[in-house]
């Protein structure tokens, strides 16, 4: 496990507290994996536009190199 000694403003000291409260978690520490583990849970999806773009990206012709360092003059 990774320690850190992170400062946090007052309004993100209450919040993990209430988080912390309405949880029933040990410590702040619990509380703040809690916080990140549900903002990884809801994080948004990729947006269709960008979803297409890749799409078509892959439907793209593209270049095989065997040596990139000899192709491209970095040797």
């Amino acid at each position: 496990m990774v320690q850190a000694l992170l400062e946090i403003n007052k309004n993100s000291n209450r919040v993990l507290n209430v988080v912390k409260a309405k949880y029933n978690l040990r410590d702040k520490s619990e509380a703040l994996e809690w916080v990140i583990s549900e903002y990884i849970s809801n994080e948004p999806e990729l947006k269709p536009e960008f979803v297409k773009k890749i799409v078509q990206m892959k439907k793209e012709k593209s270049i095989k190199v065997r040596n990139f360092a000899k192709q491209y003059c970095l040797e």
